[in-house]
């Protein structure tokens, strides 16, 4: 009897074992286990997804297709863990993180979201925010140090990354001067160095070109062969046959799964809107000669650029270009070189090139929005560039108000410009501004609308609607000014195939209406369905032009060439170059060095010294100027501040010329004082005007100490970057963490400040460009209009800020920060000795200010 209660006691035993290793085993097959999940934005009133299941096995490709609206990005949320459902049961990792049938205070388990989400990985649609540094490689760092890793194994994680999406040559760039598709290539990048289990790409090809894409998706295959689980999100039907199995959304449910070729050659998506929107010439044959031969393909090129197939008719075109050249203030290179170009009345023109190769600036420049820093150009019959010509100021205005009547220019995000209450309220604007009476107003609006299929959207808000249908809103307001001429900036991308359908249905008509339409696109298929001549740019010089089936040809014969390029063994020497080493002894100056020694190969003193130096001698010169009260003391000032700039070899006037709106007040508070102050003896005294050598001082004195003061704080942070602040503040506050004050978030609240101040700005410009398309421009028209503009530009910047900062915290919680908890390093600051000299000077220079004072 005892024997027998035994062996059945052990048996038991073995069978518990035997099922929990089993179940073990099951939950080690998989990283993701959705079980009946259901999600609202809106408390119940309509779901995102609605009792939806589904499971991801370990190293397995998924690709999640479906239409705008249909619960693609909220799926990707839900798995990568930074949101959870309102119902139903989330497993990830091997952790429930999530289950709605527990009681509210045990529904959510925080502990086992923060450690699922270590080894996820997530990329946004809109890389940009997700970008958090202003160095490259610092970016790729961030998710490293937030999961605690030694600074080795950080240095060699940027390496391999970098080196993986093809940008080490640029790990000390940047980032928020790159293109989409670089940025785009850095996020990927980001989340490749935390190694994650599960990585979920949401649109990572959206903004590149298609070597881009070719690329994102090899980065995929190679993860997937690694072990590493890969949900990838995309409008893309093509994309999805590199998949092992495909889902298909639609209103929040899955409505099809299985292997690509089941799904993608099913019945039902087509009329889902889900259609193959991509047929790239580079899958049909190609002639020898530019398939094989990459010496015939630079010869064609070279001899489209000698002029054969270059207009030199400029007169009687819709837009004539002649040598126009275009170089951003900042710097070293042309955007645009020699572009000749003119353009028909009526005609469709596709702009084609790589990523950065100025397809954009083209644009900006025809719609009137760069000036060119070289050649002649004229749009619709107004010349908007004259070499050597001085035109009056109210004459460029009147050309320019009249140019905005006949051009519309829908920008890469054209919703980020919408500002109204209401959808037609907001399509009013341009019309508005035209000074058409109310039932012309409401005839244009309509009709647009109308063009569009929105109709029935007219009277709700703007920002209530979906993401396509923001983008049909605002090309709507664009086409409610009826202009002559079309510019349109990649205006589908990241849309679902449905959108696109009807953006291209409504080209189409304008087409035939006589709408002269220049349209930048990635999409093979829209330049031929929709282009009558195609131009291709390469590095911003006119590579080719002429029928949209043969410019095709040479780019993609381009783009194989420049993927031979890179994958010969000439050019693999970057990965050779011990950026790791060179990450742990050279970060903290390398950055500044490389920025400021583009046109120099001395060394730059100011440039390498220690960012702490700087800062605490720096704010200390800043201060003490206010001391200055003495003729020597002054010219002290002034020479120590010309020292430091030719210490840095940085050129005054390009920070004068940055700075001129302080010296303009700056002027006017020295004019101020000239003529306030009595003191002193009389110099010149005409009527109420009385001018004293007292207030001539004075007026010197407080213009050199305000300009010594913007110098060398404008100084300071041109010789520094943002991310060496940041390190620099945090470490020089850190004793404060005695006081139990949180110095970690301050230093990274003041990065992300630094950080988003030239993106804000960047979309403050755009969001100026894309309502001065519709005749809403600061700059011209009455006081009420100029108002009127300000309002509508105020209000989308505020918007913009708020959907930055909702972004961010997104953005900080995928890449696992938590308020420097267990936090590492990637960048180590040390003074040497020059720093200590420095130091030393500078403490001198203040001594000496001192010491003049008294005598």
């Amino acid at each position: 009897m005892t024997v027998t209660v035994s062996t059945s006691k052990d048996t038991e035993t073995k069978k518990s074992k035997q099922i929990l290793s089993a179940d073990t085993k099951e939950n080690q097959q998989y990283v993701a286990r959705l079980k009946h999940i259901s999600f609202s934005y809106d408390g119940g009133k309509s779901w995102a997804l609605q009792d939806l299941s589904l499971s991801i096995r370990s190293g397995e490709h998924l690709c999640i297709l479906g239409a705008n609206g249909s619960g693609k990005s909220t799926l990707g949320h839900i798995l990568d863990g930074s949101t959870a459902p309102d119902l139903g049961r989330v497993e990830l990792l091997g952790k429930v993180v999530c289950d709605s049938s527990k009681d509210e205070e045990h529904r959510v388990d925080p502990e086992a979201y923060r450690s699922a989400r270590h080894n996820i990985g997530l990329v946004f649609q809109n890389p940009e925010d997700q970008i958090v540094t202003t160095v490259v490689r610092d970016d790729v760092a961030f998710g490293p140090e937030n999961l605690g890793e030694p600074r080795p194994q950080i240095a060699q994680a940027v390496k391999d990354s970098l080196q993986q999406v093809d940008m080490l040559s640029q790990a000390d760039h940047d980032p928020t001067r790159m293109s989409g598709g670089q940025q785009q290539r850095l996020a990927v990048a980001g989340n490749l160095a935390m190694h994650p289990t599960m990585i979920i790409l949401d649109e990572p090809g959206a903004m590149l070109d298609s070597a881009g894409q070719r690329d994102m998706l090899d980065i995929m295959a190679r993860l997937t062969l690694a072990g590493t689980s890969v949900i990838h999100i995309t409008h893309r039907l093509e994309q999805a046959r590199s998949a092992d199995r495909v889902i298909v959304l639609d209103h929040g449910r899955i409505i099809a799964q299985g292997t690509p070729h089941a799904v993608l050659d099913g019945h039902q998506l087509p009329g889902l809107g889900m259609i193959n929107t991509d047929i790239s010439v580079s899958q049909q044959q190609l002639p020898a000669s530019l398939a094989n031969s990459e010496k015939s393909l630079q010869s064609e090129l070279l001899q489209a650029r000698g002029g054969q197939n270059t207009p030199t008719d400029m007169l009687g075109h819709v837009i004539s270009l002649k040598d126009v050249a275009y170089q951003f203030p900042d710097s070293q290179d042309h955007a645009l070189n020699h572009i000749s170009l003119s353009i028909d009345a009526g005609e469709t023109v596709a702009i084609l090139g790589r990523n950065g190769s100025g397809k954009s600036t083209l644009c900006r420049v025809i719609a009137a929005l760069l000036t060119p820093t070289n050649g002649s150009v004229s749009v619709t019959g107004i010349p908007i560039a004259i070499p050597n010509s001085k035109t009056p100021k109210k004459t460029r205005r009147r050309n320019l108000h009249l140019l905005r009547q006949r051009v519309g220019y829908v920008m890469q995000y054209p919703e980020h410009q919408l500002f109204a209450d209401t959808v037609f309220l907001d399509v009013s604007y341009g019309p508005r501004n035209m000074g058409l009476t109310p039932e012309q107003v409401n005839h244009r609006v309509n009709e647009a609308l109308e063009l569009l299929g929105i109709s029935d959207v007219a009277n709700r808000s703007p920002f209530n609607l979906s993401g396509g249908q923001k983008r049909l809103v605002a090309i709507a307001g664009v086409l409610a000014c009826k202009p002559q001429l079309l510019i349109l900036d990649e205006v589908t991308a990241s849309l679902d195939p449905q959108t696109s359908e009807r953006i291209i249905n409504m080209l189409e008509e304008l087409h035939s209406q006589g709408v002269t339409i220049i349209m930048n696109t990635h999409a093979d298929q829209e330049a031929l369905r929709l282009a009558d001549t195609a131009v291709l740019l390469d590095q911003g010089e006119l590579s080719a032009q002429g029928p949209v089936e043969e410019v095709l040809k040479h780019y993609h014969s381009l783009l194989n060439s420049a993927a031979h390029r890179n994958t010969s063994p000439d050019s693999q020497s970057f990965p050779d170059q011990p950026l790791a080493q060179e990450a742990l002894e050279d970060a903290p100056s390398q950055v500044t060095k490389n920025h400021s020694q583009r046109n120099s190969s001395a060394p730059l003193l100011l440039q390498e010294l220690d960012p702490r130096a700087k800062m605490v001698t720096f704010v200390l010169a800043m201060v003490t100027a206010f001391c200055i009260s003495k003729p020597l003391q002054l010219c002290l000032g002034l020479l120590v501040t010309a020292a430091l700039f030719a210490a840095a070899r940085f050129p005054i006037r390009r920070i004068l010329t940055s700075t001129r709106i302080f010296l303009i007040l700056i002027v006017l508070t020295s004019l101020l004082n000239l003529f306030i102050t009595r003191t002193g003896n009389v110099l010149v005294d005409v009527g109420p005007l009385l001018l004293t050598d007292d207030g001539l001082w004075i007026a010197i004195l407080y213009s050199c100490r305000f300009l010594i003061i913007i110098l060398l704080g404008a100084l300071l942070v041109e010789t520094t970057t943002p991310t060496q602040i940041t390190d620099a503040l945090e470490s020089l506050i850190k004793p404060l963490q005695c006081f139990g004050i949180h110095t970690n978030e301050i230093a990274l609240v003041m990065s992300l400040a630094l950080r988003f101040i030239p993106t804000l700005s960047q979309e403050t410009h755009a969001i100026i460009e894309a309502q001065a398309a519709r005749g809403g421009s600061i700059e011209t028209g009455s006081l009420v209009q100029r108002l009127r503009a300000a309002v509508a530009i105020a209000v989308p910047v505020f918007a913009s800020a708020l959907r930055h900062a909702d972004n961010l915290s997104m953005a900080l919680d995928a890449r696992c920060y938590e308020g420097g908890r267990n936090r590492s390093h990637y960048r180590l600051l040390s003074f040497n000795r020059q720093d200590y000299i420095f130091i030393g000077l500078m403490v001198l220079y203040v001594l000496s200010l001192i010491v003049l004072s008294v005598y």
